[in-house]
């Protein structure tokens, strides 16, 4: 899986939509400093997951547009706003 650097976070980048929908789901942890981009996307729920999550939500141009932290383990949805177009989720951190 490709990887970019992002908001300081290197991040696996999830484009097709199977990556997409898996997300992190099986990931134990995530040490600081790293992520998951998921592109095409405004909207994340946090379903089969073991660790709360920080969503960073931006726009077309990586500006941040919503900063959703402390996202626990099956949280139905959590929407990023019309302008949202891809989020990083990192673990989250006190």
């Amino acid at each position: 899986m490709e990887s970019v650097e992002i908001n300081g976070v290197k991040a696996r980048v999830a484009r097709t939509l199977f990556a997409r929908i898996k997300g992190l789901i099986g990931t134990k942890h995530l040490p600081p400093g790293e992520g998951m981009l998921i592109l095409h996307c405004n909207a994340i729920h946090t379903f089969f997951m073991s660790f709360p999550i920080d969503a960073t939500f931006l726009d077309r141009h990586d500006r941040v547009v919503k900063v959703v932290r402390n996202i626990r383990p099956w949280h139905p949805f959590v929407w990023g706003g019309f302008r949202a177009v891809k989020v990083l989720e990192t673990a989250a951190y006190p």
